[in-house]
């Protein structure tokens, strides 16, 4: 990832509305959501809502599917792990030792992308 791209992540994420789009769209997962689920479920009027889905889309934080007459929103999971991994990759200048519990969250991440699906019982 490029500063320029980075910045861009921010900025679309600086607004309040927009964090918790996003949010909402990452608890969601691969299913995502239309439109109309996400202006019900946090309260935002659909012209305000279509707004920031556009901001959003364009930073490249979420992929869109038509279905029918609808929009599908999804998060761009494995674009915030680029954001991540650019934020941490020169964690602590060289010596990991003092990255402490961050070293700790990178790995528990690391470990989650690796390991299958927990199914319930």
């Amino acid at each position: 990832m490029e500063q320029d791209q980075a910045i861009k992540v921010f900025e679309s994420l600086a607004a309040g509305v927009r964090l918790d789009i996003y949010r909402l769209l990452m608890r969601q997962g691969p299913d995502g959501l239309v439109a109309g689920e996400i202006a019900s479920t946090l309260g935002v009027p659909p012209p305000n809502l279509s707004f920031h889905l556009k901001a959003l889309t364009q930073a490249g934080l979420l992929g869109v599917t038509p279905e029918g007459r609808y929009q599908r929103y999804r998060a761009n999971l494995p674009l915030m792990q680029t954001l991540i991994d650019y934020l941490t990759a020169e964690c602590c200048a060289g010596h990991p030792e003092q990255c402490g519990e961050l070293r700790g969250a990178r790995s528990r991440a690391d470990t989650r992308r690796k390991s299958p699906p927990v199914e319930a019982a």
